[in-house]
Formats: structure tokens, C-alpha cells, sequence
């Protein structure tokens, strides 16, 4: 029986750039040999798409792009051909591919961009669609989305650039809502870059100077002290929620909760939470999941203050996946290891695209 062809994508623009070369590396190792032939794309910093056929061990060191057999590359988003056409000394060549896993953090990777030019491709691919990616990218769409729904998330204020011209008066207006201290984000960015805390009027307006240096909208939130919470959602038609981690000894709020939690807090999986909390969490974490329109996976942090407030604080449409990235951990804890829980991932996306396309 012929091999499954499974494309990963890694690299790209974001500032998740290093965070996409290690999940990658975790992603094509785990694969397994017997089933899947993997076509390996990588996106240099600069958005150039190479077709990589080296050694994954000259991924998660950039060594990749160097690599003399590198050669030009491109998805096609004509259907018919559904594959990556490569180009060489000025000849192209198609290489057909059955299934695309999207090792791609941050813009461009998962704001739904790539997700598009799957769609066109006709080419299935692992995790949510364009829609979802954009809507849980841009945190002021995740608000408002989940805000509408009734599910609780820290009260918050949208600042555009065409509020910058007065922006001491914007950020005074913010500031006698929803008081000091505030969380200043880039509306799209997907890990903490550009983020910063603010106590008060002038650090305020630096943060956000600071955001906007990172996307054209900011988002400022009011400050939630609470427990930190992480669920992992996996699945297509009937989605579940793994059991619910906690970050431990987090030296720094404002750090990226994203990727390798043992250089930045322990994850305690399961979290000490009585039945209850634990179950209102995972169901809270599956119910934003279909909201947003998600499909395949997706991380979602929460605060839990001390009163019993459950605040969802964001959606991960494209988690690490180095082994020690929370996704891949809390997964660990219901019995699905790496190689299963690729396998899984690229199966119900090949299933779910003959539904779709």
C-alpha cells in the first residue's frame, strides 16, 4: 500500500520563527515512518518557501535553509494539481501531496493565511480553518465573539491607529474604565511580543506605542490575578478537552505562556481543582472551541481567581508542539503520545476534507 504524502510546513515570518523550526522537528520525528512519506517546506524569515530535503536535525538550528539541495518552492492553489510545485536550474516539477500539517506559529501561519491557500489548493490540512485561525488570531474578534456568547473574558478596550493622533485622551478614557493594572496587547500576534503590563497613564500609552510597532490594532485588558490554566482540545465532530494543566512557579506574567514550559513553569497536569471546576473548565474550553469554529486542535488558557471567576484569556489555533509544549503535554495525559496524536491529527484532517472540499 502506497504511503500517505504529508507535507510540513515550518518556518515563516512571525516572531514565532525558532518556536515553528523545534515543533517541526518534533512533528516530522514522530510521524510515523511505516504510514506517511514527509515533504518537508520550510518559509525562511524573509518568506522565502524552500523545498528541504536534508536531515530534521538541521531544523531547530536554522542549518536548513543553507542546505546546498535546497530548492524553490511554492503550494499551487490550482486544485488540480494539489502538491508543491519545486523549481530548479529554471525546470518545475510537482510533487503531489495528500495531507498538509501547517508547523507555522503566529502570522501568517496561524491567522488563517496559509489556511486560505490550502482551501484554494483543495489539499487537506491539520487544524482550523481560515476563519477560525483569523477570528482566534485577533484578540479583539475572540472577544467580541465569546463576549456575545457568554463566555467571561477580562474586560477590555480596542485602540486603532486612527485613535493614535489622540491617544492621551484614548488611553485616559480606557484607564478611568477599567482602572490600573492593565494587560497591553498587539491585536494579532500570537505569542508575547509587543505585550506589556502598565500601572499607570504613562506606561499605559508606552505599551502601547510599543504594540502598535507590532500590529495596526491594540488590545488593553484589565489585569486578572488568578491561576494560570491550560485545556487541550482535539477532535472535528465531537471535540474533547484534555484533563486541565496548571503553570506552576511562572517567573514572569508577561512571559509567552505558548511553547516550553519547563524553561518558564512547571505544568502540573491535573491541576488540583475539585470535580466541579475541572469539569465547568474542560466543558467552558470545548464550548469556545465550536463558538470559534475550530476543528482538529486548539490550547486555551484561563484564569481562575481566588472568588472562583473563570476568565478565558486565548485561543491557540497552532500550539508548540516540541514535547515540552503544554498542548502535546496535557495530551500526553490521556494516553495519546506524539506519534499517536500526529497520526490522529493528519487522519480526521484527510477525513474531514473529503466532507469539505
Amino acid at each position: 500500500m502506497a504511503k500517505i504524502k504529508a507535507a510540513v510546513i515550518f518556518g515563516g515570518v512571525s516572531s514565532e520563527h525558532e518556536l515553528s523550526l523545534a515543533s517541526a522537528a518534533e512533528v516530522i520525528k514522530n510521524i510515523p515512518a511505516d504510514k506517511y512519506e514527509v515533504i518537508c517546506i520550510g518559509i525562511t524569515r524573509k518568506g522565502r518557501w524552500l523545498y528541504f530535503p536534508g536531515d530534521v536535525s538541521e531544523i531547530p538550528t536554522g542549518r536548513w535553509e543553507t542546505n546546498p539541495d535546497c530548492t524553490s518552492a511554492f503550494i499551487s492553489p490550482d486544485p488540480i494539481y494539489k502538491g508543491i510545485v519545486t523549481i530548479e536550474n529554471g525546470e518545475t516539477s510537482l510533487k503531489r501531496v495528500d495531507v498538509v500539517f501547517p508547523v507555522l506559529q503566529g502570522k501568517y501561519g496561524a491567522d488563517g493565511s496559509i489556511q486560505g491557500l490550502l482551501d484554494l489548493s483543495g489539499i487537506p490540512y491539520v487544524g482550523c480553518g481560515l476563519l477560525s485561525s483569523a477570528s482566534c488570531m485577533d484578540k479583539s474578534h475572540t472577544h467580541m465573539i465569546l463576549d456575545s456568547y457568554g463566555i467571561k473574558t477580562a474586560a477590555w478596550h480596542l485602540i486603532t491607529q486612527r485613535q493614535i493622533n489622540y491617544l492621551n485622551r484614548r488611553c485616559s478614557e480606557i484607564a478611568s474604565d477599567l482602572g490600573f493594572p492593565m494587560m497591553v496587547r498587539p491585536a494579532n500576534c500570537g505569542s508575547s511580543a509587543g505585550s506589556g503590563r502598565a500601572d499607570n497613564l504613562e506606561e499605559l500609552e508606552a505599551a502601547v506605542k510599543t504594540a502598535f510597532s507590532h500590529d495596526n490594532k491594540v488590545v488593553v485588558e484589565e489585569y486578572i490575578s488568578g491561576r494560570e490554566l491550560e485545556a487541550a482540545v482535539f477532535g472535528y465532530d465531537n471535540p474533547f478537552s484534555s484533563y486541565i494543566g496548571e503553570i506552576k512557579s511562572r517567573e514572569s506574567r508577561e512571559c509567552s505562556r505558548e511553547c516550553f514550559v519547563s524553561e518558564s513553569g512547571d505544568l502540573e497536569v491535573p491541576a488540583s481543582l475539585d470535580n466541579e471546576t475541572m469539569n465547568l473548565i474542560r466543558e467552558t474550553a470545548v464550548k469556545a472551541f465550536m463558538i470559534l469554529g475550530c476543528k482538529g486542535m486548539a490550547r486555551i488558557d484561563f484564569f481562575l481567581t481566588e472568588n472562583g471567576d473563570l476568565y478565558l484569556n486565548k485561543v491557540s489555533t497552532m500550539p508548540g508542539f516540541k514535547a515540552d509544549c503544554i498542548y502535546p503535554q496535557l495530551m500526553k495525559q490521556l494516553g495519546m503520545e506524539l506519534p499517536y496524536l500526529i497520526d490522529k491529527l493528519l487522519e480526521q484532517a484527510i477525513e474531514n476534507a473529503e466532507r469539505t472540499y
